[in-house]
């Protein structure tokens, strides 16, 4: 059915052509040059079409962007402040790492400062810091 509507619009686009024709035809030796000249006149106004040229595309390859887009604006550079706002949750997170590896550490110096000095307080005999059990005695005395 498409193809049947498709040959009905071009015999009424080339009837149309055809009326369109004739009818110019029939007009004025005058009117025909004041066309002429209008038509140039609008040519000669017209902007010139941009060129696009095809360039293949680095930012999948991680290059980024390169330039202005064809018909675009210019990539714009980001102030110091927009810069600024894009790293500090960078420095937040590795600010964070770094107090949550020392805070762990200073936790693990004092637990073993305390079995230290809990052993060499402690009464004790040597073979008790042989035996096995003797982690659990620790546990179980604090």
């Amino acid at each position: 059915m498409s193809s049947a509507l498709e040959h009905k619009e071009l015999e009424f686009v080339q009837g149309m052509r055809r009326a369109l024709d004739e009818s110019a035809a029939n007009l004025p030796s005058s009117t025909t040059v004041r066309l002429t000249a209008a038509r140039k006149a609008a040519l000669a106004r017209k902007k010139a079409e941009p060129v696009l040229v095809r360039v293949p595309s680095l930012a999948a390859a991680g290059v980024g962007n390169i330039g202005a887009l064809p018909g675009g604006l210019p990539p714009r550079r980001r102030s110091a402040l927009a810069r600024f706002a894009l790293a500090w949750p960078l420095a937040a997170l590795v600010a964070g790492l770094f107090a949550i590896a020392y805070f762990e550490d200073q936790q693990r110096t004092a637990e073993l400062a305390d079995i230290d000095a809990a052993m060499l307080s402690d009464d004790l005999p040597l073979t008790a810091y042989l035996d096995h059990g003797f982690n659990a005695y620790l546990t179980r005395a604090h």
